[in-house]
């Protein structure tokens, strides 16, 4: 308790930092950056003008991307436990800012601040990643094949939530592809028997995989759509293409799911005699859950007077994806989930985006960003607290 106070004392005179957060670029960010990513330019440019304001180094453009920058706060040398915060900044199209991250693009930015602030003299390094289009093409893809996150020791992220405060996330691992036949074009009524259906490839394809549902896990997920049936009715169609999402629980069985959908898909082409194409589009890892990391985060949650936080536990129904997991595989990360709006507001719709600008969700952003850096403090100065949720996160991606 006399540790925590201690910190306490600090982290007020710092929450000037936190409050600027909560009442300035949130808001601006909810009025100009609700468009669909990766235009996240504006909200780049407030986020890291702020860390540069607050001693931070910025990198932008990193792994590629125009909208992806990583800030650095080195304490006393920096040779000391590197603690991070995932910040997302993206809408969604029509709705906004429907999924809360700019809840969670300026709750990271108020942690890392009020942390690098705080440390006195204990070395540490205090990274923002600053992680675009995590709604569409999934920044965090290319900033983990580029092996950027494994810079940090520790990430952490507040995804805003509705009626519960919760801790950990029951993901999904997912994976993307198109699958594209080419045929034979023939005349449908007076020549049929000189092409060859592009069309039959994809619907042979879309039975292949509905008799696969009954001999896989209950997590799996097998959902897909037709984007491409052929040009006429009367014509064979030459060109046919379907895309499909695999999910489930596990990355490694999920794998092998993926190969017999594959092998389902190539069955097809040789029954219509067609040419397939298998184009991989993307893949997010489940989120990797760390027993120790979610037990500091339930104290740190209760010190701060928040009762009745649930732990996602492996019974648990399984969401949607995120390309978080992907961070997650790399290093130890954890969300936690703070409530903006009541239980029956969904996410992804235009009252969730209301609830993250209301007092609420202002309320959430603050007690976020503080939490968070409560956190990294702990991994900053208890290098046993550190040592022990990296080796449970080995074991648990290891699968052991």
């Amino acid at each position: 308790m006399q540790r925590k106070m201690k910190f306490i004392a600090l982290i007020v005179v710092g929450l000037f930092v936190v409050s600027f957060v909560a009442a300035g670029p949130k808001e601006d960010i909810a009025a100009t950056v609700d468009r669909i990513s990766p235009d996240q330019y504006k909200a780049v440019e407030l986020l890291t003008g702020y860390l540069v304001q607050n001693g931070f180094k910025i990198e932008k453009g990193v792994a590629g991307l125009e909208t992806a920058f990583i800030a650095t706060y080195e304490n006393a040398g920096g040779n000391g436990p590197a603690i991070s915060f995932l910040a997302e900044y993206d809408a969604l199209a029509e709705v906004g800012h429907a999924c809360g991250h700019n809840i969670i693009g300026t709750s990271c930015v108020g942690a890392a601040v009020a942390l690098a602030k705080n440390l006195g003299s204990t070395p540490a390094k205090v990274i923002v990643f600053g992680c675009p289009a995590e709604e569409t093409t999934s920044g965090k893809l290319p900033m983990a094949a580029a092996g950027l996150f494994k810079r940090a020791d520790i990430g952490m992220q507040m995804h805003p939530g509705s009626g519960q405060t919760t801790i950990g996330s029951k993901s999904l691992a997912l994976n993307l592809m198109d699958f594209n036949y080419e045929g034979k074009a023939s005349h449908a009524a007076a020549a049929p028997e000189m092409g060859r259906s592009a069309l039959d490839g994809v619907m042979l394809m879309l039975m292949g995989t509905e008799f696969l549902r009954e001999h896989v896990k209950s997590d799996i997920r097998i959902h897909g759509i037709v984007t491409n049936g052929g040009a006429a009715a009367n014509v064979v169609p030459e060109k046919a293409s379907a895309r499909f999402y695999v999910r489930g629980l596990e990355r490694p069985y999920l794998n092998t799911v993926v190969e017999r959908v594959y092998n389902i898909a190539r069955g097809a082409a040789m029954m219509s005699e067609t040419k397939l194409t298998i184009t991989e589009i993307k893949q997010y890892d489940n989120v990797v859950n760390v027993p120790s990391f979610m037990d500091a985060a339930e104290e740190v949650i209760k010190e701060f007077g928040i009762e009745n936080a649930r732990k996602i536990q492996p019974w648990d129904p399984a969401g949607g994806s995120t390309d978080f997991g992907t961070a997650s595989s790399q290093i130890p990360a954890l969300i936690f989930g703070l409530p903006v709006a009541p239980a029956d507001v969904a996410g992804h719709s235009r009252e969730y985006a209301i609830a993250t600008k209301s007092p609420q969700g202002n309320e959430a952003l603050v007690n976020a960003s503080k939490i968070m850096a409560y956190l990294g403090y702990r991994f900053a100065t208890e290098p046993e607290l550190l040592d022990q949720v990296r080796a449970d996160w080995e074991k648990v991606v290891s699968g052991n």
